[in-house]
C-alpha cells in the first residue's frame, strides 16, 4: 500500500465481482474507505470481507442502480458512514448478446436502465456531496462498443456510447468546480459473467485460448488492469485530468 488515495471516500458500483471487485479492493488497498455498491447481497459481502481481511475499510450498499431511490440511499450511507465523497465510480453494467432484430423492448430497457440510467442516478446524487468537499472524481466504466459495437450488441453499445458523452457533458459541466469526470475502457476481462456468455457461445477450452492470441498483447485483462486506470483518476495525481478516455484494454482500441 502506498496510499495513493489515502483518507478518501468512494463508491465502486458493481463491486460484488469481476472489474468491479477488482477496483473496490485496489482503492481500499490504497487507502479509501469504499462503499461496496451491488445489488447481488451476497457477493456484494463477499467483496467487503476480502477487503476487511486484507486490512482494508468497506461497507455494503444493496443497490439496484435502475431504482433511483436506491442510488441516492448508497449515496447517503456513504455520506453517514464516512462524513463525505470524493469519488464515485460507475461500474455496474450488463452485456447481454443480441442482434438489432432480436433485441426486444424488454431489453433494450433494461440495459440502457443499468447501463446510463443508473450511472445518471448515482452522479445526480453524488455531485452535491463533491462539491460539499471543494471537488472529487466521478469514473465511469466505459467499453470500446462505446465507439462501434460488434452486431449482437446492439443495447450495450448503444449505451455505452451515451455513457461516453455523459462522461465528457458531465466534465464540461462540473470543471470550474472542480469535479473530474472521466472514463476508463477495459479490455476483454475473463469475468464469471463472461466466462458463462462464452461457454453459451460455444467458446471454451482450445478455441477460447486460440481467440486470446489473437488478441493484440495476446492476453486477456484483468480487474486489475482497469483498477490501477481508476486509482490514478480517483488520486489527486489526476488532479488536472478530466474529460479524458483511458484505453487500459491491451491495444485493443489501437488495432480495432
Amino acid at each position: 500500500m502506498s496510499g495513493r488515495v489515502e483518507g478518501k471516500v468512494a463508491i465502486v458500483t458493481g463491486a460484488g465481482s469481476g472489474i468491479g471487485r477488482g477496483i473496490a479492493c485496489l482503492l481500499a488497498q490504497e487507502g479509501a474507505s469504499v462503499v461496496v455498491a451491488n445489488r447481488n447481497e451476497e457477493n456484494g459481502h463477499e467483496t467487503v470481507s476480502q477487503i476487511r481481511d486484507a486490512g482494508g475499510t468497506a461497507v455494503f450498499s444493496r443497490t439496484d442502480v435502475i431504482e433511483e431511490a436506491s442510488c441516492a440511499a448508497t449515496v447517503a450511507l456513504a455520506v453517514s458512514e464516512f462524513g463525505g465523497l470524493d469519488a464515485l465510480v460507475n461500474c455496474a453494467g450488463i452485456f447481454p448478446r443480441a442482434t438489432l432484430v432480436d433485441t426486444t423492448r424488454e431489453l433494450w430497457d433494461r440495459v440502457l436502465g443499468t447501463n446510463v440510467r443508473g450511472p445518471f442516478f448515482m452522479c445526480k446524487h453524488a455531485a452535491p456531496h463533491l462539491l460539499a468537499r471543494g471537488g472529487g472524481s466521478i469514473v465511469n466504466i466505459g467499453s470500446g462498443h462505446s465507439y462501434q459495437g460488434f452486431p449482437n450488441l446492439v443495447a450495450y453499445a448503444a449505451s455505452k456510447g451515451a455513457l461516453l458523452n455523459l462522461t465528457k457533458t458531465l466534465a464540461n459541466a462540473y470543471t470550474r468546480d472542480h469535479i473530474r469526470v472521466n472514463m476508463v475502457l477495459p479490455g476483454w476481462v475473463m469475468s464469471d459473467n463472461e466466462l458463462s456468455v462464452l461457454a453459451e457461445e460455444g467458446l471454451v477450452g482450445e478455441a477460447l485460448q486460440e481467440a486470446i492470441q489473437r488478441t493484440p498483447m495476446a492476453r486477456c485483462q484483468t480487474p486489475n488492469d482497469a483498477g490501477w486506470a481508476v486509482v490514478y483518476l480517483a488520486s489527486d495525481e489526476s488532479i488536472n485530468v478530466t474529460g479524458t478516455v483511458i484505453n487500459a484494454n491491451g491495444g485493443w482500441m489501437i488495432v480495432g
